[in-house]
């Protein structure tokens, strides 16, 4: 198999790479991933717990590379078929099937497979000019190049983006799978409800979790942070071609040992001007507008201070503003056989309504007006980023401490 995935627990995500293959045994490595995981828990009866878990994690692990090692994922292929549970002939004779729950378990992992590839390209985002480079030197040069990897000389193992809200780092992953040809997990409820009900996922899809104050949630996090060091601890070391890119809002959050697992630290900012100015003109894309150089360079400094979260919303309501004046419209003007909304004084000029016109059976005829400048400062009066003062001061302290400008 040859997957990339991305998994998502609150406004915490964690994008994986894998290997072309799953490690031909995982137990082979039980013995080194003990001992480090074991020196990260200090309470005696934690310890044996954590340590008969991932016992049964390495077990539950080997059973899910057999399962998959034994047939195609295809939507309609052999998962598919595994819905319908097979059971062992008497005396041992025949091919042993797969009980129900492994069955379930391999029938789920195929459904949270999107087919559809992100068509995102590295020119679609606009400025990040180190954190791109750095993902190429990870991600592209490794295939396309793989004899500029020699000696020493290692590509990136693990990314972690980090910025306000919106800024794009979801974007920036989407550019990475599409370069790279790759393929995203999604989110599904088999994943999510099977994750703490089957230890064995935890092998497969790494997650970051918020701690809560609870107890018994703190005890459930230390385990899953414990597994998260080990199976990082080896990235890099026996799978060749893994590739951990994680995203955060609250880097804070991360603590020491987790943090010094992300071989490169990136701070993903606020776009710049040149950044705001790009998004302006790919989120209109082909739609209709009058829009010049000019006009885009005015809508670039007003928006000083916007995510680009915050661009793509104001340009998705300014979609809307020409429907609004064709609804309100009380002029409209022929032009090559479409009705198009107009002011009073223009020539040709017809007073008539939007009701008026689909009541003559012209309601296919009517076109919407193309997009103004009028139509953004309008939208603009109305929006306010979403980004505050005190949001980009804890990014950029964190940057000094432990990161690097993107």
């Amino acid at each position: 198999m040859d997957h990339n995935c991305t998994h998502w627990i609150g406004k915490k995500k964690l994008f994986l790479a894998p290997t072309n293959s799953f490690p031909r045994s995982i137990t082979s490595h039980k013995s080194s991933n003990l001992r480090t995981h074991l020196k990260y828990e200090k309470n005696p009866k934690i310890k044996e717990a954590i340590t008969q878990k991932f016992m049964e994690y390495l077990r539950r692990a080997e059973e899910i590379r057999v399962i998959l090692d034994c047939g195609g994922n295809g939507p309609n292929g052999d998962a598919a078929a595994a819905t319908q549970p097979k059971t062992k002939l008497k005396g041992g004779e025949g091919k042993e099937g797969i009980d129900p729950e492994q069955a379930k378990l391999r029938a789920g992992l195929d459904s949270a497979i999107i087919r559809e590839k992100p068509n995102v390209k590295w020119s679609d985002v606009a400025g990040l000019e180190s954190a791109k480079q750095a993902l190429q030197e990870a991600v592209i040069l490794p295939v396309k190049f793989p004899q500029f990897f020699t000696g020493k000389r290692r590509p990136w193992r693990a990314f972690l983006l980090y910025g306000p809200p919106g800024t794009g780092k979801s974007y920036v992953a989407k550019a990475v799978a599409t370069e790279a040809d790759s393929t995203f997990f999604r989110r599904t409820s088999f994943l999510e409800e099977s994750m703490f009900e089957r230890g064995s996922h935890i092998t497969i899809l790494f997650l970051l979790c918020p701690i809560s104050s609870q107890p018994t949630e703190i005890e459930a996090s230390r385990r899953i942070k414990t597994e998260l060091l080990v199976q990082m601890q080896g990235v890099g070391h026996d799978d060749e071609k893994v590739l951990v890119l994680a995203a955060t809002n609250t880097p804070y959050a991360l603590d020491q040992a987790i943090r010094r697992r992300f071989d490169k630290r990136i701070y993903i900012p606020l776009p710049d001007l040149k950044a705001r100015q790009h998004m302006f003109k790919v989120h209109l894309g082909d739609t209709p507008h009058n829009l010049t150089e000019s006009d885009f360079e005015h809508l670039a400094y007003k928006t000083e201070g916007f995510s680009g979260s915050d661009i793509s919303v104001c340009v998705k309501d300014v979609l809307f503003e020409p429907v609004r004046k064709t609804i309100d419209a009380k002029f409209f003007t022929n032009t090559y056989g479409m009705w198009i909304p107009c002011e009073p004084t223009e020539w040709g000029a017809v007073q008539i309504t939007l009701p008026e016109l689909d009541a003559q059976g012209l309601a296919s005829k009517i076109q919407p007006p193309p997009i103004t400048r009028t139509d953004f400062d309008k939208v603009l009066a109305r929006q306010k980023p979403t980004v505050s003062k005190a949001d980009l001061e804890v990014h950029e302290r964190f940057t000094k401490e432990f990161g690097e400008e993107g």
